[in-house]
């Protein structure tokens, strides 16, 4: 895996510049709110990286307190070297990250492009705080 990160879009260019101290956490967050993130799901039979059953199954990690941990990444890109861990989770689905929080509901916690140089992590309470922040419609 390459060291160097490049940024490929908006949210992950906004990524790097809060994690370098250039933005504010809240400006990230705003833009995370308002883009699309790749969440892996879990697919039995994989035609092409397509998902072909109806209900997903999002790749979720277990702390050792026992806690869930949601993970997604900024691009399907992001996403390849990480699953290649998780059989079974190749495919994925691109989605608004505050559909995924509305579908999903809170209590759990979010990585976001865990493994990589440039990502960030959400403890269950954080989720909870920004699904409940207003969104532009």
């Amino acid at each position: 895996m390459p060291d160097t990160f490049t940024a490929q879009n908006d949210l992950e260019r906004q990524l790097i510049e809060a994690q370098e101290g250039r933005i504010p956490p809240e400006s990230f967050i705003a833009t995370l709110l308002g883009s699309e993130v790749f969440m892996p799901v879990y697919e039995k039979h994989q035609i092409g990286g397509l998902q072909t059953q109806q209900s997903a199954q999002p790749l979720k990690l277990t702390t050792d307190e026992g806690d869930e941990v949601l993970v997604l990444f900024t691009n399907p890109e992001r996403a390849k070297a990480f699953v290649k861990d998780f059989p079974g989770y190749g495919g994925g689905l691109v989605a608004d990250f505050a559909w995924i929080l509305e579908k999903l509901g809170v209590g759990f916690a979010i990585t976001l492009n865990p493994g990589l140089p440039f990502g960030m992590d959400f403890e269950a309470q954080d989720v909870a705080q920004i699904a409940a922040m207003p969104r532009a419609h």
